[in-house]
């Protein structure tokens, strides 16, 4: 078990700096995308970067079980009944298709059903943020080596006097959504991909995170480690506990909040 979780945290960043490297020579063609079973996009960087976490987290922490969204979708359904890791080396694919800068290379460490570190990476940013005890992020140009002496602490915000600014998905946003956010009281959104919407809310650009449409946990768990780590937390709608490990459901999460601190 891995006591330290701001080290490993930062081991992660390391991690998803190097498989930045074959995400942003692909992002630099004119590739083309492919569609997976359940229509979701695929390209050539999803491939060669899974490769490269998976190869390194073998020697990082060498027999514990590794959740990737691609090696999932081959086929491959490790026994994740003690700790595991998650993996997704593209999120936001959209993003990347459209290349508009805003996917990131994810990976987080799940202990007792709750991610306890995770790194979140947007290589065409240069910006990475990192969840263990504590949160913080920095610049970091893809390939490049992780100085934790230049992360700053980030931390949620009060909630403001003059009503909630809600994130909301570039892609994905939906009425549902929506209607939670006006029921809420929200007087101000804006707009973020992948799993940056989690890291707006943690270093406090941004107070709340409502998303009702599907995600797996791959697409969750990084990002939720930085926000824990942050001051807030990540419930159901109505309020009950954010679970990960869910094979009953192939590891596809329902509905949830990301709050700044809390349910309100």
């Amino acid at each position: 078990m891995f006591t330290d979780t701001d080290a490993l945290a930062r081991a992660f960043a390391e991690i998803c700096a190097r498989a930045a490297l074959p995400v942003m020579e692909v992002y630099a063609t004119d590739f083309t995308a492919d569609q997976k079973a359940d229509r979701s996009p695929v390209t050539e960087a999803d491939k060669r970067a899974e490769g490269v976490i998976l190869h390194e987290l073998a020697g990082l922490m060498p027999g514990v079980p590794v959740l990737a969204e691609e090696s999932f979708e081959a086929g491959l359904r490790p026994d994740i009944a003690g700790e595991f890791v998650l993996v997704d080396p593209v999120d936001g694919t959209k993003e990347f298709i459209n290349k508009n800068g805003e996917f990131t290379i994810n990976i987080a460490l799940i202990r007792d059903r709750a991610p306890v570190a995770g790194c979140v990476y947007a290589p065409a940013l240069s910006r990475i943020w990192l969840g263990g005890t504590r949160a913080s992020a920095a610049t970091l140009a893809p390939g490049a080596p992780f100085d934790p002496g230049r992360a700053k602490a980030i931390a949620t915000r009060p909630a403001p006097k003059g009503g909630l600014t809600a994130v909301m998905s570039r892609s994905h946003a939906d009425e549902q959504t929506r209607r939670f956010a006006e029921d809420l009281g929200v007087t101000d959104t804006v707009s973020a991909g992948s799993s940056l919407k989690f890291c707006r809310v943690a270093e406090g650009a941004a107070d709340v995170y409502p998303r009702f449409g599907p995600t797996k946990e791959w697409d969750t768990g990084a990002g939720h480690a930085v926000l824990i780590a942050a001051g807030g937390a990540v419930t159901r709608p109505d309020g009950g506990p954010f679970l990960y490990g869910k094979t009953e459901t192939e590891y596809l999460n329902g509905p949830f909040v990301a709050w700044a601190h809390g349910p309100k």
